[in-house]
């Protein structure tokens, strides 16, 4: 009988939580497919689950991840328009994709064009959604706005510059290190700030003409809100989605009004790609750009799957720059 290898924690905490199990390989049940992964998308909301910081029960063997790309090897009842064979992206559902094999609901799998390899799915899909939604459903990015994107070296941050610069947006971006300038430069954004600077907020004023921006995306949180916050025009909008430094407290929403009457709003992915027909959608949006050349991978950082501790180690000290891809461990007999 032949095993899966997959990754798991018991527990919130740091990387080192993180650690391997083999178990029997499952049969899909009704309308669910086995998937064979190949590639596994790496992304900072798998660090909000290990952590705690998103909701979720945590029990023995809890597994983690959302993206992951494969072969469908099995079917369950009931399950049309998909044949033993296919290439598919697994979105989303209940965290499990750090594994060698995953069940997966039909209704949320994602055929993959021929022309967009395994990898490239993997480093791009899920990061793509999450712009996706940000920039034109969160809030609806016009040719000529201004825009200010902190983290604009990590892998949904590139994504973005090279999305919005074809769009015609005025872009800058901030970094947290002088290593990531180029970066940022290379991926769009013509405008680059280090976000420990000492004279950013004068220097979003000199970008602006004393105006501001339009929108600040913001995923860092506690570290840069203030920034975000100080950047926008009147009547502009801050779109806090992640907290990578740590959860914005206390916070006195009697600001926004003196701000400028600005506005301020904490989305999450799952809540705009939920319903199937916006999800598919959205997904074709995404493989569009994709094989437009309008968005690219770049630089993909490879770790084995047996190595996730050590690939959230070095995502979580900001030490990794695009996009991160693990690959399965091959299953033992």
């Amino acid at each position: 009988m032949k095993n899966m290898t997959k990754i798991v924690f018991d527990r919130a905490g740091p990387p080192s939580v993180l650690y391997s199990i083999d178990r029997e390989i499952p049969e899909p049940s009704a309308n669910e497919v086995l998937l064979e992964t190949s590639s596994i998308g790496v992304n900072y909301i798998d660090v909000y689950f290990r952590t705690g910081l998103l909701p979720g029960d945590i029990s023995p063997q809890t597994g983690i991840g959302v993206e992951a790309v494969g072969r469908v090897v099995s079917l369950g009842d009931g399950v049309e328009n998909i044949s033993i064979g296919d290439r598919v992206a697994a979105i989303g559902g209940a965290p499990g994709s750090y594994s060698t094999h995953r069940l997966f609901p039909q209704n949320r799998l994602l055929p993959l064009p021929d022309s967009i390899s395994d990898e490239t799915a993997a480093a791009l899909l899920f990061k793509g959604l999450t712009v996706e939604y940000l920039i034109n459903r969160c809030y609806s990015v016009r040719p000529g706005q201004t825009v200010l994107w902190h983290a604009a070296a990590g892998g949904v941050g590139r994504i973005a510059g090279q999305w919005l610069s074809d769009r015609g947006v005025n872009l800058i971006g901030s970094v947290g290190s002088e290593s990531k300038l180029d970066v940022a430069r290379e991926n769009g954004f013509t405008n680059v700030l280090l976000s420990s600077s000492s004279t950013f907020d004068a220097d979003i004023q000199d970008l602006t003409q004393n105006k501001g921006v339009d929108v600040a995306y913001d995923s860092v949180g506690a570290a840069t809100f203030e920034q975000s916050l100080n950047s926008l025009k009147t009547r502009g909008t801050l779109v806090l989605f992640g907290n990578a430094s740590g959860k914005v407290d206390a916070f006195d929403t009697s600001r926004l009004g003196s701000q400028g009457s600005v506005y301020l709003t904490r989305p999450s992915i799952a809540h705009y790609i939920a319903n199937d027909a916006e999800f598919r959608a959205a997904a074709s949006e995404v493989f569009s750009v994709i094989e437009r050349g309008i968005i690219t991978a770049g630089t993909i950082n490879r770790f084995d799957l047996k190595d996730a501790a050590t690939a959230h180690h070095a995502l979580e000290q900001r030490k990794l720059v695009g996009s991160t891809v693990m690959f399965q461990t091959k299953p033992t007999d």
